[in-house]
């Protein structure tokens, strides 16, 4: 990941959302930047924010099956996910004015 240095206080206010809202920000702007590439680094993320949180047998599997990041996709703004993934989503809303 890029260094994420403040910038204006950027990464100060984005530090300060929920992993949850950082998700939700994120997500929208990459909807509105139609950023494909942003959603497959994300998909391509959730391995190790699995691994990251512990769950270990999921990242190994998460890694072999495709199909199965689809649906963590589906997850990856809730809970201890969210909060393994907020490095990510904070240096994407920072680059891109999130």
């Amino acid at each position: 990941m890029a260094d994420v240095t403040s910038e204006g206080g950027k990464q100060d206010d984005l530090s300060t959302l929920s992993s949850k809202e950082l998700h939700d920000r994120a997500m929208e702007r990459a909807k509105e930047r139609h950023d494909v590439g942003f959603l497959w680094d994300l998909l391509r993320a959730i391995p190790a924010a699995a691994a990251a949180t512990g769950e270990v047998d999921r990242a190994e599997f998460d890694l072999l099956h495709g199909l199965s990041l689809l649906r963590e996709f589906t997850h990856a703004g809730q809970g201890e996910m969210a909060d393994a993934l907020r490095p990510f989503y904070i240096e994407y809303l920072t680059e891109h004015g999130g």
